[in-house]
């Protein structure tokens, strides 16, 4: 049976990126990895993973914990075909993707619970040291967001 194995990273929305940037590395120590401009997406690490936490900013008119990309993300054991086995699985009990996505770096699909928390379930695709440096070159969102097909049988 398909099985979380940990929390993988959050991801926080947040006024001012920036001023995340300059807490999260100067006041926690954590490293930058990469900053997307056109994304305003700031992305750190404690050192071993592409990231641990993420930070967004959210539209000046939308609620600070619930827009955009927030969220937590939980790792999953097994690959592709596990995460597909888990979105039929949520999806047979009623719940509704919002998206899936192939992040290079990992493969995932986003959901809301029932207080409209979103969860990211994923898969490593790459080995985080690898991806940490994949993180670290891309240049926009389209780097590292990419359709993924869930609803396709496995192949």
């Amino acid at each position: 049976m398909a099985q979380i194995k940990q929390v993988g990273h959050v991801v926080l929305g947040v006024r001012d990126p920036q001023k995340s940037i300059n807490f999260y590395t100067e006041t926690l120590g954590m490293e930058l990895v990469k900053f997307l401009e056109d994304m305003q997406m700031a992305f750190f690490s404690f050192g071993e993973r592409d990231h641990d936490l993420a930070v967004i900013k959210v539209p000046d008119d939308a609620p600070v914990g619930s827009a955009g990309l927030a969220h937590t993300a939980f790792e999953i054991n097994g690959g592709e075909d596990v995460l597909r086995e888990l979105y039929d699985g949520l999806k047979a009990k009623g719940v509704t993707a919002e998206m899936t996505a192939d992040h290079v770096l990992t493969k995932s699909f986003y959901f809301l619970d029932p207080d409209g928390n979103r969860i990211e379930l994923f898969t490593q695709s790459i080995p985080a040291a690898e991806g940490k440096s994949y993180l670290a070159n891309v240049n926009a969102m389209d780097d590292v967001m990419r359709p993924l097909d869930l609803e396709a049988a496995a192949t």
